[in-house]
């Protein structure tokens, strides 16, 4: 058996195996967790026998006996990884509750299974949920409807307030709750219209999401997508941002228009926006899902273009604010602006005045995750960032936490911009 596959390949799907072992508790490999772990653990032990059995250990060949314990690690770092990550778990979840609700109220969290989320919603660990495809998955709206009710009566229960429930509907392809709520085109279907039937358009859009949003028990939307649409074709290697898509289209004063107009029938059924993702994507080629991205067009033409809707709705609306991991070279060519002090004090809070709450996109993107994420959890939340979003893959909450509350107990947080934090989460986010 082992002869007929050849050598090079059994040492090339051992080292296969090692680094998916090593490697498991990765974003990248969410999908091997559970049933595919398992699957490798079994896999990895049985060419270990195979190996055994055809006497590759009895034989005097240094490299046979090296090839056997090459299949005996990736069960082994496999248990580790799981060990590890249950440690870190645990001492998140063993917080001291003062801890717990200074930090947590900063955590907008994705989840798999509502037994998991409890002690977090409980605890006062996070501060808000984030519903997303696979929670609506072969389900029906009343069973993810009650699900969310069962949180917030835990939350209140706890003498916590209200959870923040998130969600991505944009319309278009970023629907995440389409089916079974309705599958609303994209905004920017309504960019050629004439102004007064676009806006009322785009606001009867806000007021079907709003109201369907509302009726689940989800309170914000991460839409509209303020972004300028690009005049460049789709970079082939943009898996998952595809803002020529999703973008409403390349005309500041349209953009503004109809994601006012959009904001408008979100409230109208008491469900938040929020724009996003500043300080623009549309001039980024790279895919920040995946890639690093700088944004290197000067400040002058950023406000007289690209930021004009994101002032214009910030100024006429309650909405909130997404703030993306694209660097601005111009203001810090250093750090994205996620966790940039100069991009998010610097302009955001201070030049433009804004007071809202600002979060942050997703932190389990590679263009903040694949580098030093506990740098950028201490930087986003010093530099006035409100929440910090992890939505793809709920379990590194863990991680990132720990990250915060190591750095609040070596005095590395700025207490007084989390107090200035608090005090705007607890005018701006739901009330019982």
């Amino acid at each position: 058996m082992i002869r007929s596959l050849g050598i090079i390949s059994i040492w090339f799907f051992g080292l296969v195996f090692l680094f998916a072992g090593i490697n498991i508790n990765e974003p990248y490999l969410i999908s091997l967790r559970g049933l595919g772990a398992a699957v490798l653990c079994i896999a990895s032990v049985v060419v270990f026998i195979v190996l055994i059995r055809q006497g590759y250990w009895s034989g005097r060949s240094v490299a046979n006996r090296l090839l056997i314990l090459l299949w005996c690690l990736p069960s082994l770092s496999i248990l580790y990884a799981h060990a590890s990550f249950e440690v870190r778990k645990r001492n998140v979840l063993q917080t001291d509750v003062v801890r717990a609700h200074i930090l947590g109220q900063h955590f907008v969290v994705g989840y798999s299974s509502f037994d998991e989320v409890v002690p977090l919603v409980e605890k006062g660990l996070i501060g808000g949920v984030y519903i997303a495809r696979h929670n609506i998955a072969g389900r029906t709206v009343e069973a993810l409807k009650s699900e969310i009710a069962a949180l917030q009566d835990r939350r209140r229960i706890a003498g916590l307030p209200p959870l923040i429930v998130a969600a991505d509907q944009e319309g278009g392809i970023v629907s995440h709750l389409s089916p079974p709520l309705t599958a609303l085109p994209a905004l920017s279907t309504l960019a050629d219209l004439p102004p007064n039937i676009r806006a009322k358009r785009a606001e009867d859009f806000g007021r079907t999401h709003g109201q369907e949003l509302s009726a689940l028990g989800v309170n914000h939307d991460f839409a509209p997508v303020l972004d300028l649409r690009p005049e460049a074709s789709r970079n082939r290697f943009d898996f998952n941002t595809l803002i020529n898509q999703r973008a409403i289209s390349g005309d500041p004063a349209a953009v503004a228009d109809i994601g006012l107009a959009y904001v408008r029938g979100l409230d109208a059924f008491d469900v938040g926006a929020t724009v996003k993702h500043f300080p623009g994507l549309g001039r980024v080629r790279a895919d920040t899902h995946h890639f690093s991205a700088d944004l290197g067009t000067s400040l002058a033409v950023l406000e007289a273009s690209d930021w004009r809707p994101f002032r214009d709705v910030l100024a006429g609306s309650k909405a909130q604010l997404m703030i993306g991991h694209v660097t601005l070279r111009a203001v810090d060519p250093d750090r994205p602006a996620s966790h940039s002090k100069r991009v998010v004090s610097g302009i955001i809070r201070q030049k433009w005045n804004y007071q809202g709450v600002i979060i942050t996109d997703d932190l389990v993107m590679g263009a903040i995750y694949n580098h030093n994420i506990c740098a950028a959890v201490v930087e986003a939340l010093n530099a006035s960032v409100d929440l910090l979003l992890v939505a793809f893959d709920g379990s590194q909450f863990y991680r990132i936490f720990a990250c915060a509350s190591e750095a609040f107990g070596d005095g590395k947080l700025d207490m007084a911009m989390l107090r200035d934090s608090e005090r705007r989460l607890k005018q701006t986010l739901p009330a019982d």
